[in-house]
């Protein structure tokens, strides 16, 4: 059975965006990048709720992407990918496939099939669902070395409590540190 983990940055209070969906300050540089490619190269899919699915569909494809990282942004257009909206009316990004109904029932047979590790990127709102259904099987989280005082909590919408375990941690050059955790037993 695959493996599904969440991806996500976040700042020290907790944001994993400010206000207005700004994530201009993501702490990104060639530690992290090399860091990124290792993880999308260990990819089968990539899952992703409508609103980080737009964002990322806008930049990705863009020949500014392509200038700017294009061996993640190769990785990006290439690795296949499941949006899950009750709204969008269709995905034209590469290699997209629309999920409307049943995200729990979707995603376990998605980690039944073979293959390398699923990973949800942002999407609070699926990841939530996907917490709630017992569906994570790791969360990997980048600590920023920031406090933005307001934005997006990580867990907003979760409901109950979630008792973790730490299985890695990695601090980068620049501040950031990974935290890795699983749920407990």
């Amino acid at each position: 059975m695959r493996k599904l983990f969440e991806f996500n940055l976040i700042t020290l209070d907790g944001y994993f965006e400010g206000p207005n969906r700004d994530i201009s300050w993501h702490n990104v540089d060639e530690e992290f990048n090399e860091y990124a490619i290792a993880m999308l190269n260990s990819l089968d899919m990539l899952l992703f709720g409508r609103v980080t699915y737009e964002l990322m569909a806008s930049y990705w494809p863009t020949q500014n992407a392509m200038k700017d990282d294009p061996i993640v942004a190769g990785l990006m257009n290439r690795l296949p990918k499941a949006v899950f909206s009750r709204s969008l009316a269709k995905a034209d990004w590469n290699n997209t496939r629309l999920v409307k109904d049943h995200v729990a029932e979707e995603v376990q047979k998605l980690k039944e099939l073979p293959g390398k590790d699923l990973a949800v990127f942002g999407s609070a709102n699926l990841l939530s669902t996907l917490i709630q259904n017992n569906l994570i099987d790791e969360h990997r989280i980048i600590v920023n070395p920031l406090v933005l005082g307001q934005g997006s909590p990580l867990f907003n919408g979760f409901k109950g409590r979630m008792n973790l375990k730490l299985t890695n941690t990695r601090t980068f050059k620049s501040g950031n540190v990974l935290l890795c955790y699983q749920p407990a037993s």
